[in-house]
């Protein structure tokens, strides 16, 4: 039999069965738009996650206090280690440090109130954070030294306490009941609300430390941020970090009190959840496919019992079993191929849907939608319709011919 008669008796013999072609072909529908939904939504996820990573900025190693759970009573990180690691002769790997003190508090303006996170900074955290500011400037040492109230405000305090986020420098807000004057606005990085960016102030961290966050020592801090000289002095780096800080520390070997990470390690970490997740997804998605295929059996062996005297006849006019085989195997392909593009459609059109809720809701997601996954799916569903197919055509094949005519 030819193929392509085969395929027009396909649509004929689907045609006369309009509803019940249909109800199969949604199975199918159901579950490549989700297969394509899912996936496409979760590579997208892990974009927004790796650019927020890289936004936190570049050749980054951060350094906090802690280390195993075998170290009792760590020493905290302090100003003195931030000033070592600083020094160009026992961390040449290194080209600045920005030590890093931080705690929620209220931030207030008439009215308008907002629970952020407060930061204190030295000026060096611009350059390792990358951070730009839409007016104004940044805090310089002179503030630093003389502890001034000032405060740069995140675009998302900006615009909660002022429903804007220009026209802010000289304005006075109070943090925790005290008088700050604005002197600039960052530009937003973007965030979720699980980690934001843009809803935090930074104040100098002489200030923060003497009248806002309190630790049990003068000079302790939360995180130092250590900007590598390039990209790949980043793991020299952090050896000479970790060298300056068991020194400094006196710590026994394999006790370290302290712990340090880079971008590679929150990026592999990022990517190992979201590459879990989207694979989780996918095969939640590839289950309802699955569902669909079956239902193609089943609505094939329904089909080849409805035709058992069609089938008799044709065998008995000179239709050989591969002729048989061919009918049916094109009726389950032309079925699951339908459902897989119509299905394709369905699964951008989710995608889509999804990055919009989730822009709603302030989490930028980017649904990545590649050729290979449209062709997979594509595969996938003709391959389902193959296979699922093959046991009623094989089925409808080997009626006897005699059998078959007698079948009422």
């Amino acid at each position: 039999m030819n193929i392509w008669q085969a395929v027009l008796d396909a649509f004929e013999s689907l045609a006369a069965n309009k509803l019940r072609a249909g109800l199969t072909i949604l199975g199918i529908v159901i579950g490549v738009a989700a297969v394509i939904a899912m996936v496409s939504v979760g590579r997208g996820a892990q974009a927004t996650i790796t650019d927020s990573i890289n936004g936190i900025g570049t050749n980054l190693v951060f350094v906090f206090r802690g280390g195993s759970e075998d170290v009792r009573n760590p020493k905290p990180i302090t100003l003195g280690d931030a000033e070592a690691i600083a020094d160009p002769f026992q961390a040449p790997s290194v080209v600045a440090v920005a030590p890093v003190i931080q705690d929620n508090g209220r931030v207030t303006f008439g009215r308008e109130r907002t629970t952020t996170n407060i930061t204190g900074v030295t000026p060096d955290y611009a350059q390792v954070r990358r951070y730009s500011l839409t007016e104004g400037e940044f805090i310089n040492q002179e503030e630093m030294l003389g502890q001034a109230s000032v405060v740069l405000l995140g675009s998302d305090v900006a615009d909660k306490l002022f429903g804007r986020q220009n026209g802010l420098v000289g304005e006075t807000v109070r943090i925790e009941g005290q008088p700050f004057r604005v002197i600039g606005v960052l530009q937003s990085k973007g965030g979720s609300n699980f980690s934001n960016a843009d809803n935090q102030v930074l104040i100098p961290f002489s200030t923060a430390q003497a009248r806002l966050i309190r630790h049990s020592t003068t000079d302790q801090v939360d995180l130092l941020l250590v900007e590598a000289t390039s990209p790949q002095a980043v793991p020299a780096a952090s050896d000479e970090v970790a060298q300056i800080l068991r020194s400094r520390h006196r710590t026994a070997i394999g006790a370290d009190d302290f712990t340090i990470l880079t971008q590679q390690d929150f990026l592999s970490t990022a990517s190992t959840i979201t590459n879990v997740l989207t694979i989780f997804l996918g095969g939640v998605a590839a289950i309802s496919l699955l569902v669909g295929g079956i239902g193609i059996m089943n609505i094939m062996l329904v089909s080849v019992t409805e035709r058992t005297r069609e089938i008799g006849l044709r065998k008995a006019v000179g239709a050989h079993k591969v002729d048989i085989m061919i009918q049916f195997l094109a009726e389950s392909s032309v079925l699951s191929l339908i459902g897989g593009v119509i299905g394709i459609i369905l699964g951008y059109a989710i995608a889509f849907a999804v990055a919009q809720i989730a822009k709603a809701n302030n989490a930028i997601i980017t649904p990545s939608i590649g050729i290979d996954i449209t062709l997979i799916a594509t595969f996938f569903s003709t391959a389902v319709g193959l296979f699922f197919g093959l046991y009623p055509a094989n089925r409808a094949a080997s009626l006897e011919p005699v059998e078959a005519l007698r079948y009422e």
